[in-house]
């Protein structure tokens, strides 16, 4: 059991959100009245008039402070600028649209107060807004991340907690690109769930494009796997033995001159060998940028300015 003097600090990453500022820092408050807790929003680049909504609760409430990027870097970067600078025992992540409800994050905290867990995760039951086409995107996004990695993100979300040992080792790792979801699982650390239905949006429209899951989905992939590498080596090997064998049965027809003409199959077959390297090459390119990424080692983001007594003198 925690004791009372222990402190949560909420993250919450914001990107044009001025709509719903001020009433999810109310919500929360009135969630978390008995808890020792303050709010930390990170503003990713908004163009709208978030940051001085997040300037104005925070001169009128010292429990709320904000960071802000010089342009837009992104959720994940957002959200590990959050952890990294939280100063609470534990550190809730969780969306500004209020479709991560407080009350689930109060749940959670009751959780790793009792020790449940290092790390509480929120997971959706239900997902009111979600066309048919996202739900199933994402359902074949997670079973393949499960199949290559060995990584169970089913109905997983950015909604968690994290003790401060699980943020502390989260927030040390060097790689530039990252996946927030996975990294907490991929840490190994107790884990419990508080399963939530995710409420209609607060306000604001919803930041993800299909092109920017489908880029998430191949960095995701790629970046705690190299499955799809080694499955290039293998569909090489196939080929080359089914090579071998036309390559026979080709010169088995020549000897006793039963050739016919194949001028069809050989198109076909460079088409398809056209294809299968094109493929494989495309791959190799992935994971050879992700390299050059990486050994570039900028910052994760670029602080333009902070409020109340934030410095913003967390890693990046």
């Amino acid at each position: 059991m925690r004791s009372d003097s222990t402190r949560c600090t909420i993250v919450l990453p914001v990107l044009n959100e001025e709509s719903v500022i001020e009433k999810t820092a109310s919500e929360l408050f009135s969630a978390f009245l008995e808890v020792n807790m303050d709010i930390l929003f990170v503003d990713d680049g908004s163009t709208d008039s978030t940051w001085k909504k997040i300037t104005e609760l925070s001169r009128d409430n010292p429990l709320i402070s904000g960071m802000r990027f010089s342009r837009n870097f992104g959720k994940e970067s957002a959200m590990l600028a959050g952890i990294s600078d939280a100063r609470g025992d534990c550190v809730i992540v969780m969306d500004a649209d209020l479709q991560h409800p407080p009350s689930a994050a109060l749940e959670m905290f009751k959780m790793w107060s009792r020790g449940a867990g290092e790390i509480i995760e929120g997971v959706k039951t239900r997902r009111q807004e979600e066309g048919f086409l996202n739900k199933f995107g994402a359902k074949t996004f997670y079973r393949i991340l499960r199949a290559l990695s060995g990584i169970d993100l089913d109905n997983a979300s950015d909604f968690k907690l994290l003790d401060r040992a699980a943020a502390d080792l989260i927030i040390s790792m060097p790689e530039r690109q990252t996946f927030f979801r996975a990294m907490s699982g991929w840490t190994g650390l107790k884990t419990a769930r508080v399963y939530f239905d995710a409420p209609p949006r607060a306000g604001g429209v919803s930041k993800f494009s299909m092109f920017k899951l489908m880029k998430m989905a191949v960095n995701s992939i790629t970046a705690y796997t190299s499955l799809p590498m080694q499955l290039v080596t293998v569909t090489g090997l196939g080929f080359f033995l089914f090579a071998l064998v036309m390559s026979v049965q080709t010169l088995y027809m020549k000897l006793y001159g039963k050739a016919a003409g194949g001028f069809t199959t050989v198109i076909i077959l460079l088409l398809l060998i056209g294809s299968i390297l094109m493929i494989s090459l495309g791959i190799i390119g992935i994971y050879i940028s992700k390299i050059y990424n990486e050994v570039k080692c900028r910052p994760r983001y670029v602080l333009a300015e902070t409020t109340g007594d934030r410095i913003g003198g967390g890693k990046v």
